[in-house]
């Protein structure tokens, strides 16, 4: 089971459940890739409805790695998403704000 208060955020693909988490080593390697100048950047664009295919299959690709899965791009290009396009832009939604989220002090 995927847990929110870790960053964690769950997704089906081909069938089959994965948790995604964005590390540090991940988010490094998606600005990397993205040739985003800041994460910030990058959430922006999420927040502002302004992200490509390529943004969502790249964070869900960093998600999987530092979730502890050995995939690449080229991995999930033919892959099956359990609810479409939509729910892959969600989930890696989701992956941002809950790397960035501030859990509420108790």
């Amino acid at each position: 089971m995927a847990n929110p208060w870790t960053g964690e955020v769950a997704l089906t693909i081909d069938e089959e459940r994965h948790v995604l988490k964005l590390t540090l080593g991940a988010l490094a390697e998606l600005e990397k890739e993205l040739g985003a100048g800041s994460l910030v950047e990058l959430v922006q664009r999420f927040e502002g409805g302004a992200y490509s295919s390529g943004d969502v299959l790249a964070l869900i690709v960093a998600g999987l790695r530092g979730g502890g899965a050995k995939v690449t791009r080229s991995d999930l290009l033919s892959a099956e998403i359990e609810g479409g396009p939509m729910a892959g832009a969600c989930a890696a939604a989701e992956l941002l704000a809950r790397a960035f989220m501030v859990p509420e002090q108790v």
